[in-house]
């Protein structure tokens, strides 16, 4: 949604006056053109649009505004994720489609728990709710009171170390929502774990099937599942974790609990760089017994500590093949002993895979990259003609790719980009962190080709990209530089240091969110230390 789309949707945009060009003119001959459709084909093709295909259309015509107009009391579902709107034009929003069941929404600037509290009602069924530095555990207790037939809840708090809130909080709001089918929730930023999940038990609602925790303890979590498991009528289907630890105990005991598993998601954040109790071949032999997994993740965090899965080789890879052949998507991260006979294997055998992705991977080399739909994050072997070779012959994912992630690759260069840049025709998001071979050159060449392939990114990270001068961002900014920028990371590079580049590009862009600290992509990971204009 661009800048002109985003003030229609929040009620700034009218029709166009006097001779101008722009949203809701009838300048030129396409107004008439319009005449050719009856308004029920117009409306039948504005059904089939989300909210920001919408807004844009609305700016086009008067007959598409009216018939936007007409739309977006029925528009069933609102997603704002990538729109960091303040309290006030969320409510300008959120007004506008006073039908929605499904609300996605980004907090960062929200700044109390009325700003979300105000919009909540019995007829939302999925609530997202992203980036929650201000709101407190209170909103729990809010949703479950105001939002009786939730079937969806996901959540991100910037923790407070207050785990006996949380409990209670959540406890009370599991109590309102028998519906419940969904539950994520992820705290961020604590020194304590929050997540002793044992006490909830008795609270869970019978039609869960979807759980996701953050952070929560190896131990404490096998415990519980093996507890929870006795309830009537309790069958999770996808479960997310992040833990201290993924052991064997922990994978049997998943498996053993939850034979009908279709996606598992398992992400670890050791603090320590022992082996002791770590995964091996054998916990990934048990996945054999989820006869109906689809999707399966499992990654190693160097967050705390750079540790990897030094337990795990390509037998165990030789296992998922094996035993998991039904498998659509794979992510795999930190298997610093898996080669490309073991990666390959999954390739080969698992015949509906649709996702490859690959994480920190020393062992890992171009070879296998013919194969693959991607790669990602200190991959060493791979190189620019590794990366040209994804888009030869104008292969289909030169014109569906979305989402490209080149970070802490050492040998990706300016090559890489033009590469990208020319062939990837629906690129969106573009990781290029601690990619030091990058250059000013590159990022000139995404700043100033308006009507180029690079004119659709909306989330560009050039964190701790070293080889960036101060000047690589041009100030003052060219005029399609970056339109369609809905976040830009250059944290640890020299452009942070530039005299007057925030609030020169917060003049110029005021929906840009630019981050300085170095936080994940798109600010899904650190969001919780550092506050947004």
């Amino acid at each position: 949604m661009d800048e002109t789309a985003k003030r229609h949707c929040t009620g700034e945009v009218g029709g166009g006056s006097g001779g101008e060009k722009g949203g809701g003119s009838s300048y030129g001959d396409f107004e008439p053109s319009m005449g050719r459709f009856t308004d029920h084909i117009i409306i039948d093709v504005l059904e089939k649009m989300d909210l920001a295909s919408l807004c844009t259309a609305a700016c086009v015509s008067p007959t598409f505004n009216s018939a936007v107009a007409y739309r977006l009391p029925f528009v069933s579902s609102s997603d704002l994720s990538g729109f960091y709107l303040d309290e006030e034009t969320l409510k300008h929003v959120v007004r506008r489609v006073p039908g929605a069941k499904s609300l996605t929404i980004e907090c960062l600037r929200m700044r109390n728990d009325s700003s979300i509290i105000n919009i909540l009602g019995e007829h939302i069924e999925v609530l997202s709710l992203l980036k929650c530095t201000h709101l407190s555990y209170d909103i729990l207790r809010a949703i479950g009171e105001r939002c009786p037939n939730l079937r969806s809840l996901l959540i991100e708090f910037a923790g407070c170390d207050a785990p006996e809130l949380f409990k209670r909080k959540l406890a009370e709001m599991l109590q309102k929502v028998p519906l419940l089918e969904s539950l994520s929730i992820t705290i961020r930023g604590t020194s304590h774990d929050v997540f002793d999940v044992r006490p909830l038990g008795q609270f869970l609602p019978p039609s869960l099937k979807k759980l996701k925790l953050q952070q929560t303890d190896t131990h404490l979590f096998v415990l519980w599942l093996d507890a929870v498991r006795k309830i009537p009528l309790f069958n999770l289907r996808n479960l997310s974790l992040v833990l201290d630890l993924i052991s064997d105990d922990l994978l049997i005991t998943v498996v053993q609990s939850l034979p009908h598993l279709v996606e598992l998601d398992l992400e670890d954040r050791p603090f320590t760089l022992s082996s002791v109790g770590d995964l091996t071949n054998i916990g990934l032999q048990a996945l054999k017994f989820c006869e109906c997994l689809i999707a399966l993740s499992i990654v190693r965090s160097k967050m705390n500590c750079p540790a990897s899965l030094t337990r795990v080789d390509n037998k165990g890879m030789f296992h998922v093949s094996e035993g998991c052949k039904r498998l659509e998507s794979v992510k795999l991260g930190g298997f610093a002993k898996v080669t490309e006979a073991g990666y390959s294997s999954i390739l080969y055998s698992c015949r509906n895979l649709k996702k490859f992705e690959v994480l920190t991977s020393p062992l890992l080399s171009d070879s296998v990259i013919d194969n693959m739909t991607g790669v990602a994050r200190k991959c060493e072997k791979v190189t620019d003609m590794g990366i040209k070779s994804l888009f030869h012959a104008d292969r289909k994912i030169c014109k569906t790719l979305s989402v490209l992630d080149v970070g802490y690759i050492p040998k990706i260069t300016d090559a890489t980009i033009f590469t990208i840049a020319t062939a990837a025709k629906a690129l969106t998001d573009l990781s290029l962190r601690f990619c030091n071979g990058v250059t000013d050159a590159a990022v000139q060449m995404l700043m100033d080709r308006p009507n180029h392939n690079s004119s659709q990114l909306q989330m560009l990270d050039l964190c701790s990209c070293r080889g960036l001068s101060a000047e690589a961002i041009m100030l003052p900014l060219p005029l399609y530089a970056f339109h369609r920028l809905r976040w830009l990371g250059i944290g640890l590079t020299d452009i942070v240091a530039k005299r007057g580049i925030f609030s020169v590009i917060w003049e110029a862009r005021p929906r840009l969110v630019v981050c300085g600290v170095c936080c994940d992509f798109g600010c899904c990971d650190g969001w919780q230390w550092h506050k947004v204009r």
